[in-house]
């Protein structure tokens, strides 16, 4: 049977996705593969059409879980019974069942926490895995934006396991993030299937503001204005709880805030009745829409500023899934930045805390390998955040010998280039924000890529005709909403001349 023929049996499509073929034909052919393809095509049945295809199960390696559940449901729905997924949503007896019943499994998803743990390696050893994938591939990368300290793990755990046919899937990857992943990998070998990260169908526009209450106004008409539904991003979870409930107040009633500090009961319900149109928009911070099967988003709004233009990408690739015409609007204020750059520091230990935890191994004698069991004392004593202690720990727990005034420096060291990369993604997206050019032929740019063929409605700076994605019934009384460039400055020109 012929590919397309396996496509239809599965799947009941007739046409492959842009960059699913080639991936999938890649694994086939017993390839290791990288594939960077655009947010929306399906980068799932990258791996679950050549797991129809081969004997053994496949390994599936998620960093969010929110985005494996429903993954996993949608499978699910679709009739798959064996899949299964590996993650802290369980509880010690499900996790005892699950792994003594894990080679009935043809689809195992799991947390890289969980595949960490010698117990679960063990009991993966013992099955003949016929692929391994790594989705969302960026997090293994320190030059990602999206860094996980747990993704470092994955090659040797992989090496651990038998060094299986592996997929690394991901959305946003520059030349160097893709050189990294094969090397954390362990790749030796391995091809890469790279298709633009360009959307044509969406429209990036940028308007700026002088302060929050005329953004928080801006986003109130742009939400009456434009058709949904729609998407707005925020890097704090008090403002989007804050513009929901603003939303609600002048008369916007199916809106909700999507964050972190929920249940998961409650994200699983918002998830569904944005799904299902019982929502018409979402305020959410990042997390939100990754692995979401909603097709008609047409626009997305970023409040705040996004901390790198490969989150941007990721954020916004959340609209125009159908192909449809959609816009994706980011409003600035000055001193945005100002919130990214705290949020960069906050992400990692700063060297007080490195100080405090010196201070704790040298007084108390402890050598690296034990300090996994001392995790809830050191992150108290320290102060730690989860990720701030996932990135110690994985740092201190792969060193083989103890030198604790060396190894401080060292880990200070590393910090210090961490935050270095995170402050130059951050200003990078600042360029972009007040880059006097075509702002699709920045980002192209900075992906080695160049713009070939600008759509119609391409950007704020060559000009979007915002009529195309209005609401139909939307009050005539609003505010015509301009993102010509040439026409604000006309008006900015001709109101200095009146004043």
């Amino acid at each position: 049977m012929e590919l397309k023929g396996y496509l239809k049996k599965y799947f009941n499509f007739d046409e492959f996705r842009p960059g699913q073929q080639e991936a999938v034909e890649s694994i086939i052919g017993n390839q290791h593969t990288i594939a960077m393809l655009p947010t929306g095509t399906g980068k799932s049945l990258c791996y679950q059409l050549p797991g129809y295809m081969s004997e053994g199960p496949v390994l599936i390696v998620s960093p969010l879980l929110s985005l494996m559940q429903d993954q996993v449901e949608q499978m699910m729905a679709m009739g798959e019974k064996r899949v299964v997924a590996l993650n802290s949503f369980l509880t010690p007896p499900q996790k005892a069942k699950a792994l003594e019943n894990l080679h009935h499994y043809k689809f195992i998803f799991i947390s890289p926490e969980m595949l960490g743990m010698e117990s679960v390696i063990d009991r993966i050893k013992g099955l003949s895995v016929s692929l391994f994938a790594v989705d969302e591939a960026h997090c293994i990368s320190q030059w990602g934006y999206d860094f996980r300290p747990d993704y470092l793990k994955l090659g040797e755990i992989r090496r651990k396991i038998g060094e299986p046919l592996t997929l690394a899937l991901t959305a946003t990857a520059t030349n160097e993030v893709r050189r990294d992943i094969a090397d954390k990998l362990l790749l030796e070998k391995w091809n890469e299937i790279v298709f633009s990260v360009d959307r044509p169908a969406i429209s990036l526009a940028l308007e700026k503001v002088s302060h929050f209450q005329e953004k928080q106004q801006r986003t109130m008409q742009l939400v009456r204005f434009l058709k949904g539904p729609g998407i707005i991003y925020f890097s704090s979870k008090k403002v989007a709880e804050q513009t929901s409930a603003y939303l609600r107040e002048h008369g916007i009633s199916k809106v909700m805030a999507y964050h972190g500090g929920l249940d998961s009961e409650s994200r699983i319900l918002i998830q569904q009745q944005f799904i299902n149109g019982q929502l018409d928009v979402v305020c959410a911070t990042s997390a939100f829409g990754m692995g979401i099967n909603k097709e008609n988003v047409r626009y997305v709004i970023h409040f705040h500023m996004p901390m790198q233009i490969e989150s941007y990408l990721q954020e916004i690739g959340r609209a125009a899934r159908d192909g449809g015409d959609s816009v994706a609007i980011l409003i600035y204020s000055p001193g945005d930045e100002q919130l990214a750059f705290q949020l960069a520091e906050a992400e990692l230990p700063d060297e007080f805390q490195i100080e405090r935890l010196f201070t704790f191994l040298i007084e108390n004698n402890v050598v690296y390998q034990d300090i996994t069991r001392l995790e809830e004392e050191l992150a108290m004593f320290c102060g730690f955040t989860d990720i701030q202690w996932r990135i110690v720990e994985n740092y201190l727990s792969n060193l083989e010998s103890v030198d604790y005034n060396q190894d401080k420096r060292s880990l200070l060291h590393l910090l210090d280039n961490r935050l270095k990369v995170k402050q130059s993604k951050i200003k990078q997206m600042l360029e972009w924000i007040h880059s006097q050019e075509c702002k699709r032929a920045v980002i192209l740019r900075t992906f080695n890529e160049k713009l070939e063929d600008r759509p119609e409605n391409c950007c704020s700076y060559c000009g979007i005709e915002m009529e195309d994605f209005k609401e139909t019934d939307a009050s005539s009384d609003e505010r015509p909403i301009g993102v010509d460039w040439k026409q604000d400055l006309a008006s900015i020109l001709l109101l200095s001349e009146r004043i």
